[in-house]
């Protein structure tokens, strides 16, 4: 009786471990379906909001590319107000850009954003950018579909785990949708969101990507975001004035980000009230900037095209810079949704079209083009302060459609983002995080952190730890005597690796197996292989309860490198972090 309800219980495991197996492969393929869906959805989210922006200001200040006076004063201070009172009482998690409030859905609530907080983040931001406040739609397109695909994971019921992973799957496409650029979303979202990929995760975000694009295209035709000037490199010398504007550009980056650092914890610690004047005190400042150079109200598309083409001295360029570092702090540091993508951009390229135009002034024999350097200037931003760097060279290359600036971006990308690390420790999106007393994970320091190796923590074996399977139980007794060790290691000619304990060769030695050899008494029990090259917690991961193991060269299995223990690798590790503090 009791061995037919042994075999039964074994029957019904293997029957539980299969359906395990079909229902996961199952819940794979309905994820990949998923984002398909979710691009498509957030592909049409992104063209409303788009729309709405649009429409919220032609209802302002009409169809006119300047705006009337009276309005760019009472209009940014007035809304100003109503979007305060909207994100203060009925849509709190609306407020910011956007990018850490879906890595906080990520790694602290599981993936979940309500969808309360995609249509208010719709409303709020398509009233604040509509109504000239310094800030731009990508941010917030962002996390608008990372609460789609939120809310469709949970209508769904898919597993905790797949919906923890399914909002960097809408942010891929609702970014995506914003920039008209797939790959540069697909990388962002790693680089900032995730941190990391797996091919099953990595194929849905590129999915969810690829189909909002799609859907882009469809409703708001194929052209890119700008219309870029051709762009020919004319000399190699022309390379140390993009080696100038990467300078130029880390050195703004740093500005902006220290004045949002500086502000935005001081406004946080007002009085509760000025909450609700805050964003209207900004819109009255940027009301006030934008009598003079209104440029800088909305996300400045318009503006970006022009320096690009040429249309602007350099005096003003740096001027509308100036002026939208300040403006855009003021929306931002006030609470006011709205993202910092486009106003990234937009400092960019005035930065970079005015680094141009001194330039051809100064180097006319160059033939530099201004349009060029405003293009690869977007990319100097964007690396210094959002502290992206592979996002910000396959932007530019996405946008532009030309590789032949891929040199001059990768070279003014480079100083740019090297800068910034240098003189501001913490970057933008860790900074903020922080200020708001959330501890979310660092992307750019798992990037920078030293990966410790197994060839960090093995140590030498030494030749008597070393057994062959030809040598005789005699020769392991021998052995013992001269290097005690909690496992000798047993090499066989196959490549593959053994292992035998004291205990063991005594019990051996006691049944009289003397002269038998290793291969013929020893278990058929194989230990796990470790190269040094690999990371150590693949080490930690493989050792479990054996005492030591193999590290082996890729090149020859026989060759034994070193051993390595639980002891070495926690050692190591702690040592790391005495270094580290």
């Amino acid at each position: 009786m009791t061995e037919k309800i042994a075999i039964q219980a074994e029957a019904d495991l293997g029957f539980s471990r299969k359906l395990s197996r079909w229902l996961s492969k199952r819940e794979e393929s309905l994820f990949l379906f998923l984002a398909v869906i979710i691009g498509v959805l957030s592909g049409l989210a992104v063209v409303a909001f788009r729309l709405a922006i649009d429409r919220t200001h032609s209802l302002f200040y009409g169809s006119g590319q300047l705006p009337k006076w009276p309005a760019v004063i009472l209009i940014p201070p007035a809304v100003g107000l109503i979007v305060a009172f909207l994100v203060t009482m009925l849509f709190r998690r609306a407020r910011g850009s956007g990018v850490n409030q879906t890595k906080a859905a990520v790694y602290i609530f599981d993936g979940y954003i309500p969808f309360r907080t995609v249509v208010g983040k719709f409303v709020t931001c398509a009233l604040a950018i509509g109504s000239g406040q310094s800030l731009g739609p990508e941010d917030p397109s962002l996390q608008m579909g990372a609460g789609i695909a939120s809310a469709l994971g949970r209508l769904m019921r898919i597993s905790r785990a797949r919906l923890r992973l399914i909002a960097p799957v809408g942010a891929a496409a609702g970014l995506a949708a914003a920039f008209n650029a797939p790959i540069s979303a697909v990388l962002f979202v790693i680089e900032e969101v995730i941190g990391n990929w797996s091919a099953g995760v990595l194929g849905a975000i590129v999915l969810a990507a690829a189909s909002s694009v799609v859907v882009v295209r469809v409703f708001m035709g194929p052209a890119p975001m700008f219309r870029i000037p051709p762009y020919d490199l004319k000399s190699p010398v022309e390379l140390i004035a993009y080696a100038v504007l990467g300078v130029v550009g880390g050195v703004s980056s740093v500005a902006f980000i220290k004045l949002v650092a500086l502000l935005r914890p001081w406004l946080k610690s007002l009085p509760r009230w000025t909450l609700y004047l805050q964003p209207a005190v900004a819109g009255l400042l940027i009301g006030v900037i934008g009598l003079r150079f209104p440029q800088v109200m909305g996300a400045g598309y318009e503006s970006i095209d022009a320096a690009m083409h040429d249309k602007y001295i350099w005096q003003l360029l740096a001027l509308l810079a100036a002026f939208k570092i300040v403006s855009t702090t003021l929306s931002f540091s006030t609470g006011t949704p709205g993202g910092m993508f486009a106003p990234t951009l937009f400092i960019g390229a005035m930065v970079g079209g005015a680094v141009g135009h001194l330039e051809r002034d100064l180097f006319p024999s160059l033939g530099i083009s201004t349009g060029g350097f405003a293009l690869v200037g977007m990319g100097a931003l964007f690396a210094g302060f959002i502290r992206a760097p592979m996002t910000s060279v396959f932007m530019v290359l996405e946008v532009s459609g030309n590789y032949t600036i891929i040199l001059p971006v990768m070279i003014s990308n480079t100083i740019a983002y090297i800068i910034s690390r240098k003189y501001q420790e913490t970057a933008l999106f860790d900074l903020l995080a922080r200020q708001d007393g959330v501890y979310l994970p660092s992307m750019e320091e798992a990037r920078e952190q030293a990966t410790l190796l197994v060839e960090d923590a093995m140590r030498p074996a030494g030749d008597n730890a070393v057994l062959d399977e030809e040598d005789s139980v005699r020769v392991a007794i021998r052995r013992i005597h001269a290097l005690p060790q909690p496992l000798y290691l047993v090499r066989y000619h196959s490549g593959d690796w053994s292992g035998v304990t004291t205990e063991e060769i005594q019990h051996l030695v006691e049944k009289g197996k003397e002269d038998m050899p290793l291969r013929e008494v020893i278990s058929n029990t194989r230990l796990p292989m470790l190269h040094p090259d690999q990371p150590l917690h693949s080490a930690l991961r493989q050792i479990g309860d054996w005492p030591q193991l193999p590290v082996v060269s890729r090149a020859d299995f026989q060759k034994l490198e070193g051993v390595i223990s639980l002891q070495d690798i926690l050692m190591t590790y702690k040592d790391a972090n005495a270094d580290d503090t």
